[in-house]
């Protein structure tokens, strides 16, 4: 880095430490100038000043190599450090970022970028955003600010702008110069424009998108937006053709011509491509036609009566408690005399009672009958020799335990 010359080869305080004739600065021009370029060099490794464009993306990587020298060394001399650095970006004062500002960190063993699309709200407002980078091994931080002016663009904003889906890339592939780069040639390729710059670039993630499984090494997918100073191509037409839109709307592949053009690095969605033309879009701003500031005359002004009369409430108070007390109150006694004067259980409890008397009165006359013992209990004659057989169990006739036929021997 050079250094502002601040002093001239006449200056009796400028040395050059050769020849004869040298002369030597003074303790106090010594510590003057020590202060000064410890104060040059902290300042511009510190601070970082960056110039985007409104309307125009902005990429912003913050290098791990840049941060290691705010970290001290592994206590092995000679050995590579390779301490994993995590990076937190607000803006100053605030505990986020800008909306229109986005920042990306894989790993932290890979570079962090900061990348958006500035609004012109904030043309000539300086941004400034605080940088703080972890060493997670040795949990020391350090903080830089980066100092984001942002410029008028010309022709802003491009009135043609198209956003492409990338299926086979990430957002922090995308961002890469050489990559993205190659993206606008195809492009630049495909549309021929005289002007073509990259708005905006947007993760799937942040449209709704889901994170893809880990096989086949699979990616989230990117939108990439651009915009052009001519209409567009042909080629971009045809994904508005019915056929194609036919065979979107059944999950196929439209037919591009200019496809090919793409496919050897981007696996491009043609079905997801969005095409805005700015020139046909009606403006909704409807221009505000200041006045004088005072309202047309619409007559005389009559405030109201003070001699208003009060209004009673009582009368519509009992009518809002009376009628649906009284509704209840009916409800209640209908439900009452249905539950307690109209219920079958009491027929019932009537029945089982009087069968449960009834068993009783005959159990009480089967304990106390007297009765004749049937013919079959009684002395009989024997048919052939005519002698009297006397019955089985004739010991006991008031047995109420003997059976009314006996057994035949």
């Amino acid at each position: 880095m050079q250094l502002p010359r601040w002093w001239e080869p006449g200056d009796p305080c400028a040395w050059t430490g050769q020849g004869r004739g040298t002369r030597r600065m003074s303790p106090a021009t010594t510590g003057t100038f020590l202060l000064t370029v410890y104060t040059i060099f902290s300042k511009v490794h510190s601070d970082r000043n960056v110039y985007p464009s409104a309307g125009v993306l902005f990429v912003h990587v913050l290098e791990r190599e840049y941060f290691k020298g705010e970290f001290p060394p592994y206590p092995k001399p000679g050995e590579i450090s390779n301490d994993p650095i995590t990076f937190n970006t607000n803006l100053m004062g605030y505990p986020d970022r800008p909306g229109w500002l986005r920042y990306i960190q894989r790993t932290p063993y890979s570079d962090g970028v900061l990348y958006g699309s500035p609004t012109a709200e904030n043309v000539g407002k300086p941004t400034i955003i605080e940088i703080t980078a972890y060493n997670r091994r040795t949990f020391e931080t350090a903080r830089h600010n980066l100092i984001i002016n942002i410029m008028s663009a010309e022709d802003f904003p491009l009135p043609y702008q198209a956003e492409f889906f990338i299926k086979n890339m990430n957002v922090e592939e995308m961002l890469a110069s050489e990559v993205l780069g190659d993206f606008l040639g195809a492009v630049k390729n495909v549309w021929q424009p005289e002007r073509l710059n990259a708005i905006n670039i947007t993760s799937a993630l942040d449209r709704g998108g889901r994170v893809p499984l880990p096989i086949n090494d699979m990616k989230e997918g990117v939108y990439v937006m651009v915009g052009a100073d001519v209409p567009f191509s042909s080629c971009l037409r045809e994904v508005e053709n019915p056929q194609n839109q036919l065979r979107c709307s059944q999950e196929m592949e439209p037919v591009i011509t200019c496809d090919k053009k793409f496919r050897t690095q981007f696996y491009i969605d043609w079905c997801k491509i969005s095409l805005v033309d700015k020139t046909k879009q009606v403006s909704t701003y409807q221009e505000v036609i200041r006045g004088e500031g005072i309202l047309p005359d619409g007559g005389e002004y009559k405030p109201p009566s003070d001699s208003l009369k009060s209004r009673d409430y009582y009368t519509d108070f009992l009518i809002t408690l009376a009628v649906p007390s009284a509704v209840a109150l009916v409800l209640f006694l209908i439900l009452a005399y249905i539950m307690c004067c109209r219920r079958e259980g009491v027929i019932q409890l009537v029945h089982h009672s009087a069968i449960q008397k009834s068993t009783k009165e005959l159990r009480d006359m089967s304990k106390n009958r007297e009765i004749a013992w049937p013919l079959s209990t009684l002395p009989v004659f024997h048919p052939v020799t005519g002698e009297l057989i006397r019955p089985l169990h004739a010991d006991s006739y008031e047995s109420t335990n003997m059976p009314l036929m006996q057994t035949q021997q």
